[in-house]
């Protein structure tokens, strides 16, 4: 039986998924083997040790202590793509608001409401000061679009569909984004071509400490005057001060972001959105649905997809039992296993290692099941994190 504690209101579509004679699933669930959670902030309590996994139903993970879980050989997984479609319909409605004063229209309009009910002429006002709110249309014009993830991509190729001229950004990109980017879509081979030559600008890319404040000063003095800039990736990736300069200079008109604080609040020049980019009821479906069935092929299998501190890893299982062992990426970790293994009369039918950023991962099947004697020795290999067995 495994046990899962969900830390936040988790869609019953994906709780569905963990079957009553395999799981123990709540809230108060004690000594779990993995976290479920949306924006639970793990940073500020203990994580029992029981925890084999934490999986976030929703892409950002800031609020998960991710250098302490690979430390103690804790897998960490988020649900990109789940909520891509949300976040790209909120970014294409941002990219109106920023061009035709919509936002302040509206609140011109509400402030008439008093006159209004005192029979005052509306139609006639509008008539007359509807010109205050002429904005742009988007067809024709530019937009850069830094990031080309399961968001970006999407964003990239709906706004070419609507007229746009596309330039996307990403050193990182993956295959099957590049698969699916629409042709149309013209590649950039730094960031600055993309400020440069963008009359709009969208952010699309994790945050980290390396991707902290990447649009400040510099960057954004390279922008074209009277830019417009969209953020519905992470509140700390535009450097607010710098961005707030740059709107009262008029480097940039505009500046939209789901990620509001109260400096932001107080600039007209700012459209704020209170975090609605994954909020539909179709992104927290797909979210927890992809996050269980995660959580429930690594429990049950070992196989790890979509972890952002662990390297994917997967292997189709043909043999009874299962060793699934996390390491720090030093040499000889793999020939220290094998020949344990070999020792204790075990036969390996297969087996897969991947690495990333300094942790490595293993599946190794074998014909005979592992004894806790050999368990034992194999936890004592230093570099080994953490290893577990599965039948």
């Amino acid at each position: 039986m495994f046990r899962i504690q969900t830390m936040n209101s988790i869609a019953a579509e994906g709780l569905y998924l963990f079957s009553a004679d395999k799981y123990e699933v709540g809230p108060g669930t004690a000594d779990p083997d993995a976290i479920l959670l949306r924006s639970a902030d793990l940073r500020k309590v203990s994580i029992p040790q029981s925890v084999l996994a934490i999986v976030r139903a929703g892409a950002g993970y800031n609020n998960i202590p991710v250098e302490e879980c690979s430390e103690r050989g804790i897998v960490v997984f988020n649900t990109p793509g789940a909520n891509a479609n949300a976040v790209k319909e909120l970014t294409l409605a941002a990219l109106f608001l920023s061009s035709r004063k919509i936002s302040d229209s509206i609140r011109w309009l509400l402030s008439l409401k008093d006159g209004a009910s005192a029979g005052g002429d509306v139609s006639a006002l509008v008539e007359k000061e509807k010109s205050r709110f002429e904005g742009p249309e988007i067809s024709g014009k530019t937009l850069g679009v830094v990031g080309l993830g399961s968001i970006g991509v999407m964003v990239a190729n709906d706004a070419a569909a609507l007229g746009m001229d596309v330039i996307g950004y990403d050193p990182y990109i993956s295959v099957n984004a590049a698969w699916n980017l629409s042709r149309s879509v013209r590649h950039a081979e730094t960031i600055e071509d993309v400020l440069r030559n963008s009359d709009y600008v969208s952010i699309h890319v994790p945050y980290s400490d390396a991707t902290k404040d990447m649009l400040s000063a510099d960057k954004i003095r390279i922008m074209k005057k009277g830019a417009r800039l969209l953020n519905f990736a992470r509140g700390g990736l535009a450097k607010e001060a710098d961005v707030i300069s740059a709107l009262e200079s008029g480097r940039l008109s505009v500046y939209i972001t789901d990620f509001p604080t109260v400096e932001l609040l107080k600039n007209d020049k700012v459209i704020c959105i209170p975090h609605l980019g994954a909020s539909t009821p179709e992104a927290e479906i797909n979210c927890a649905i992809c996050a269980v069935k995660q959580a429930k092929n690594f429990l049950e299998n070992g196989v790890i997809e979509n972890s952002v501190n662990f390297p994917s890893c997967r292997l189709s299982r043909n043999s009874p039992y299962r060793l699934l062992a996390a390491n720090r990426n030093i040499p000889n970790m793999v020939g220290q296993i094998t020949t344990l293994l070999a020792a204790g009369g075990i036969n390996i039918t297969d087996l897969i290692n991947h690495h990333r950023d300094g942790y490595a991962y293993n599946i190794i099947d074998t014909e005979q099941e592992i004894p806790a004697s050999i368990l034992a020795a194999l936890q004592n290999i230093p570099g080994i994190i953490r290893v577990r067995t599965i039948a």
